[in-house]
Parts: structure tokens; sequence; C-alpha cells
């Protein structure tokens, strides 16, 4: 079992940023990848972010390219959040996920049902 803790969230007013880190505890944590999702009230689940466990490759939402990084830091098991020049509209519970490796199967960094772990969540809040 792989336990998540976030944190980071809070409130900014456009424009600001922030940042969140998502630590992993539990079994020996050896993951494929590692993402990012949020929640809006009303709306449904979206992917933000994710990022390989091993090797450069990254992966964005259109909607937050260029203004949030994704990173990682192997050695404490921890995957980060930059998100600067934040709007209104990046207001949202955001969710940590981890996405283990299955044999004969075609990742999809996007698909949150891809993801094995979820933590519970730390809210961001942008006034405007």
């Amino acid at each position: 079992q792989v336990q998540l803790a976030e944190s980071g969230g809070g409130l900014v007013q456009a424009g600001g940023s922030l940042r969140l880190s998502c630590a992993a505890s539990g079994r020996t944590f050896s993951p494929y990848a590692m993402g990012w999702f949020r929640q809006a009230p009303g709306k449904d689940r979206e992917f933000v972010a994710a990022i390989n466990w091993s090797g450069p490759s990254t992966y964005y939402a259109n909607s937050v390219k260029g203004r949030f990084t994704i990173s990682r830091d192997n050695a404490k098991n921890t995957v980060y959040l930059q998100m600067n020049s934040l709007k209104p509209e990046d207001t949202a519970v955001y969710y940590c996920a981890v996405m283990m490796y299955k044999q004969y199967y075609s990742h999809d960094h996007y698909l949150a049902s891809d993801y094995e772990y979820w933590g519970q969540g730390t809210q961001v809040t942008v006034s405007s």
C-alpha cells in the first residue's frame, strides 16, 4: 500500500504562485509515474500534470502549460507542482496520484483511472 500526503495549498491572489508537494510512503516505492489532478466544485476531476519516475518525460494539460511545472525528488519520494501566474479558474482541490507499472499495458498519463493510489487533496483558491 502507498500513502500520499499533499501540502502547499492555500489562498492566493490572481497572478500569484503556489508550490504543491506530495510525499509518498509505504511499500517499497517504485512507481511508473506520478500525477496531479484537480476538481473544482460541480466539475469532473481533470488532469493537470504528470511525470515519469525515471527519465525526463513530463505531461501537461493545455490549460496549465507554460504556467505550471511538475518535478520530482526520487530520494525523497516526493513530487512537486510549481504553479505560477495563477488564475481564478485554477481554483480546485488538487490531488496527487501514483501510477504503477502494468506489464503489456499502454499507460495513459492523462487518464485518472490509470492511477492506483490517491492523496486526500489540498485546496487551492485563487482570488480575482
